[in-house]
């Protein structure tokens, strides 16, 4: 069934000089008004600190168009001559708000709106709180049509500062016009998992403590911090990628089948696994900082050696954690988190082995060593699913062979489009199925409170390898190993 069709709206989008306006954003909107899916009429507000013109941003917009859509570039003057705005908020004041407030109805009224707005948090943490008080003192939480709010990551640091944030946000909006989005959720295979799962009765009959044997979750990542420090700093990888990305598709592995495909029924379901999941202890954590080490035969240094990273740093740039999530379909499976950086390559995937058959007849056959099945669910770099399973290999000789089915979306659809593209037009359209509801990400930040609140000792791993040698351990603890793909 096709996607409802989004009506004309003024798209404002707070912090638009940065990277993620100019990087994902615009050519997310460019792209969907190719497509006829940026409704005609349609306009977007650039909100910053500088002092620009329309003009000006409108060049350096369609500079920005050129350089992230080449093939494409042919378009991007005239689609920002058209469609691109400017205002300087150069006091974020009572005062400042209500004069962002006349420029948004003077353009509505100039270009024959109805009053939709989106307005998009492109910003730092910090600026969340005090953007929504400015919107809602402004009167700009409520208008002529409807009124969205889409909220970056992270919402909040720990659960404290999440709660605060989410009491903020509900002075001033409801949480039906609340988006807050995890660009994972765009992916292709991310959404596809409850296609996957509740539309194919034999995977979905397997899904369970009788037949699954671990689950793996990865996002592994080659890169350093990239002149980042100033962020990852206070981050470190929980915060980073585990509660948000990492615990998005852990919910959506895990969870069971909604009673209805719509908003609320699946977000209640995402719920109830992190309500499930049991309490994490000291020994099902392994934090790690990466040390200097070799990437693709390139020496790189280690995390306590980039600019603007503290000598005696204890942020953490590697995250392993052992999970059980206590109900009937899951319980004693285990679930293995891991994230990390400067690790041998870019890898995001979901690997869950299933249990090996309990007699084995060919356990006596030369050159058979049993591995169990395993489906991999790729998300990055690539995305699709691969099935291990053995075979016989063909003579007269029983022998045993492990090998791979593989459904990858690029061989299928050709290339995919970028998960902000997928968002925003859910936003568009007001489906925030695939958006973070507050008690959602408030559980969140509780399942991973002990960790924050008493954070484990570090270990060191070289840049290059695997990770350290007690994630190892961690897994080898419970009789289980990570898999080798």
């Amino acid at each position: 069934m096709p996607a409802p069709a989004a009506e004309p709206h003024l798209f404002v989008v707070f912090g638009a000089t940065g990277d993620l306006m100019q990087r994902k954003l615009l050519p997310a909107l460019f792209h969907l008004r190719e497509q006829g899916l940026f409704p005609a009429g349609s306009l977007i507000l650039g909100v910053a600190r500088h002092p620009l013109d329309d003009a000006t941003f409108r060049t350096t917009s369609a500079q920005s168009l050129v350089s992230a859509v080449p093939d494409r570039a042919a378009g991007a003057p005239a689609f920002c001559a058209a469609t691109v705005f400017y205002y300087g908020l150069t006091a974020e004041t009572a005062d400042g708000y209500r004069a962002l407030r006349g420029r948004i109805e003077q353009l509505e009224t100039e270009h024959h709106l109805s009053g939709n707005r989106i307005f998009y948090l492109a910003l730092p943490l910090e600026a969340f709180g005090p953007t929504l008080e400015g919107l809602g003192g402004a009167g700009l939480n409520r208008g002529p049509g409807w009124t969205r709010v889409v909220i970056e990551k992270p919402f909040g640091r720990d659960l404290r500062s999440a709660e605060a944030l989410n009491r903020i946000a509900h002075q001033h909006f409801e949480e039906k016009q609340l988006y807050r989005i995890d660009h994972y959720l765009g992916k292709e295979t991310v959404q596809n998992l409850l296609v996957f799962r509740f539309a194919n009765a034999f995977v979905e009959s397997d899904w369970n403590r009788e037949r699954v044997e671990q689950v793996e979750i990865t996002v592994a990542e080659s890169l350093g911090v990239e002149g980042r420090a100033g962020y990852y700093e206070t981050s470190g990888a929980l915060r980073d990628m585990i509660q948000n990305h990492v615990t998005q598709v852990l919910a959506l592995v895990a969870m069971e089948p909604p009673a209805r495909r719509n908003e609320d029924d699946i977000r209640d379901e995402k719920v109830k696994v992190l309500r499930s999941a049991q309490a994490l202890g000291p020994d099902d954590v392994v934090r790690g900082q990466y040390t200097a080490g070799t990437i693709a035969g390139t020496p790189v240094p280690g995390y306590r050696e980039e600019p603007g990273v503290s000598s005696t740093s204890t942020t953490e740039t590697y995250l392993a954690l052992r999970l059980k999530i206590a109900n009937w379909r899951w319980q004693d499976v285990p679930f293995f988190l891991r994230t990390g950086k400067r690790l041998p390559e870019k890898s995001s995937r979901v690997v869950v082995t299933f249990k090996a058959p309990p007699v084995s007849f060919f356990q006596n056959e030369s050159e058979y060593r049993q591995s169990p099945d395993r489906l991999t669910i790729l998300i990055q770099p690539e995305e699709g699913f691969e099935i291990a399973f053995e075979i016989k290999v063909p003579g007269r000789e029983m022998r045993v062979q492990t090998h791979r089915m593989k459904f990858h979306y690029a061989d299928v659809f050709g290339p995919l489009p970028d998960g902000y593209e997928m968002l925003v037009q859910d936003v568009m359209i007001g489906d925030a199925s695939l958006f973070v509801r507050a008690d959602e990400v408030e559980e969140s930040w509780r399942l991973y409170a002990p960790i924050l609140e008493h954070p484990t000792p570090l270990v060191f791993y070289a840049a290059g390898s695997d990770g350290p040698e007690s994630a190892q351990k961690l897994v080898e603890g419970w009789g289980h190993r990570w898999s080798a793909d």
